[in-house]
């Protein structure tokens, strides 16, 4: 996850870097107000850590939640249960810390986060039936 993140937000950073040297060669723009913007350019490697931080304590949350419960079905609830309410959580912190919408962020994670749930859930299943 957080390799993903780095590559994401350097590719990112790449980008708007040259259209910094764009923007600065059709206006010849002074020297200062480029290190301003640069400045302003996320950090791949922030970015790596807070996902990487994430990642770590997202996964944490549904483990402690399941891990007391001995009966599959009540533990599987709960675990959805549990990991939906982190999604919208960590969707509300990171719209509030973007100064973004915050209700269409915690949908859009909430939903995110449901998505690649099934989807693990589905192969987990399917590959546990292949006994592979």
């Amino acid at each position: 996850m957080a390799i993903g993140e780095f590559v994401s937000v350097y590719s990112q950073l790449d980008i708007e870097v040259a259209q910094m040297k764009r923007e600065n060669r059709s206006r010849d723009g002074s020297e200062s107000n480029e290190e301003n913007k640069k400045e302003k350019l996320p950090n791949p490697f922030l970015a790596a850590a807070a996902s990487t931080l994430t990642f770590a304590i997202g996964a944490m949350v549904p483990l402690l939640a399941a891990s007391f419960i001995k009966e599959y079905r009540v533990r599987l609830g709960v675990v959805v249960a549990v990991s939906s309410l982190a999604l919208l959580v960590f969707g509300g912190l990171g719209a509030a810390i973007g100064k973004a919408p915050v209700g269409r962020a915690c949908f859009r994670v909430l939903i995110g986060g449901w998505l690649a749930m099934a989807i693990t859930f589905g192969l987990t299943k399917l590959i546990g039936s292949q006994a592979l």
